[in-house]
């Protein structure tokens, strides 16, 4: 139905920036929220941000805060994920997800189980 494809992920020094891409395909009549989770190995998936439809509300976990920007391109059916001064704690592999609705609350926006469709994920690693 939905597909979404990920990219930009790769190996940078601590400090350096990645910018991810996150593109919806096929059916995409109805792509509301937007966002990504990530896990590293051993550790829980958690949270790391998200969009609404418009664009108009954006929301980030406060290890992220101040240095990754989230944004979206609706004509492309895609979103960006900006990520500057990269730290090793970011290393995990990175997941966009997809709803086809948009949320009421913050607490949906970060709940994996909120999104309907998710991506292949993309390997951030960030080097100590």
């Amino acid at each position: 139905q939905v597909q979404l494809v990920e990219s930009g992920g790769g190996l940078v020094q601590t400090g350096g920036s990645l910018r991810l891409s996150c593109t919806a395909s096929g059916r995409t009549f109805s792509v509301g929220a937007m966002g990504w989770f990530r896990q590293a190995p051993g550790k829980e998936r958690e949270f790391v941000v998200a969009i609404s439809r418009g664009g108009g509300a954006t929301y980030y976990a406060d290890s992220v805060k101040g240095r990754f920007t989230i944004s979206r391109d609706n004509a492309k059916n895609t979103a960006y994920l900006q990520m500057n001064s990269l730290k090793p704690e970011d290393t995990a592999v990175y997941y966009c997800v997809v709803d086809g609705s948009t949320f009421s609350s913050e607490r949906m926006f970060a709940t994996w189980e909120s999104y309907r469709y998710w991506g292949q994920g993309t390997q951030v690693t960030v080097s100590s």
